[in-house]
């Protein structure tokens, strides 16, 4: 090998090496299924519930060198994801997120199907479905791209959000089948659109529901969501044990 390419090689090799050293700059983003809500822990988080035990900061504990960055927040639609991104380094190499549910109305769909009838609670899971369909995909498109747009560097993983119930399942009590049913019908239409839009804007799309399969509510063994809790925020919201087996799990195999 000549000095010349030899020396080519090893600043290579170096540069190489060095970007490995410096690790990942991650940025996450969105929502309480991001911030954790559901797992405990949150530190001084104040109301956007950021966990210790939430995907994003199991990740980041698993890769060394990683410089995280974490802007999900409780209650986070597309317009403050929007927000968050400004605050993505401008170095990132990763930027994950959830958004949606709260724009298609998730707690006030949850609120009617636990005090209305089996026909109120189906006409509000179709009216968010609706909205999901014709006024989220702009929604989610305008939020992607923004955040491609703050971090062009950064590989952009969406995920999704579980499917609360097994139907028929192991619950006797509570919300009825049919109203168990339109809940999943809705988080399925959510999960279409935003892979859809992921898609679109080039981000890697990650669908959290076959890793909640056989751990949702009314299933043999629903450790990985909450039902209706003290305190009420974490209602339908991922156990720690969710968002490491839900969250984590996925993420970490589609990306390492």
């Amino acid at each position: 090998m000549s000095t010349a390419l030899g020396a080519v090689v090893l600043a290579t090799l170096g540069v190489t090496g060095l970007a490995h050293a410096a690790g990942t700059v991650y940025a996450a983003l969105g929502d309480s299924y991001s911030s954790g809500v559901g797992a405990g822990s949150y530190g001084s988080s104040g109301s956007c519930y950021r966990s210790s035990k939430a995907y994003p900061q199991l990740w980041t504990n698993a890769h060394s060198g990683t410089s995280f960055t974490f802007l999900a927040c409780s209650g986070a639609k597309t317009g403050d994801v929007i927000n968050q991104a400004n605050s993505i380094p401008s170095s990132a190499t990763l930027v994950t997120v959830t958004v949606g549910g709260n724009d298609a109305g998730f707690s006030d769909v949850i609120t009617t199907c636990t005090l209305g009838s089996d026909s109120d609670c189906v006409n509000r899971v179709e009216t968010a479905k609706a909205y999901v369909n014709n006024t989220l995909p702009a929604l989610l498109t305008n939020t992607y791209n923004t955040i491609k747009a703050k971090a062009p560097g950064a590989q952009l993983v969406v995920l999704s959000y579980p499917r609360f119930y097994t139907v028929p399942g192991s619950c006797w009590v509570g919300l009825s089948d049919t109203k168990r049913t339109a809940i999943n019908s809705g988080a399925d239409t959510l999960a279409s659109v935003t892979q859809s839009r992921a898609a679109s804007a080039g981000a890697t799309f990650v669908d959290v529901r076959p890793s909640f399969a056989g751990h949702n509510i009314c299933s043999s063994a629903d450790d990985y969501l909450h039902s209706l809790t003290w305190p009420v925020i974490e209602s339908y919201h991922p156990t720690a044990a969710g968002q490491s087996g839900g969250y984590y799990a996925p993420l970490r195999a589609a990306i390492g």
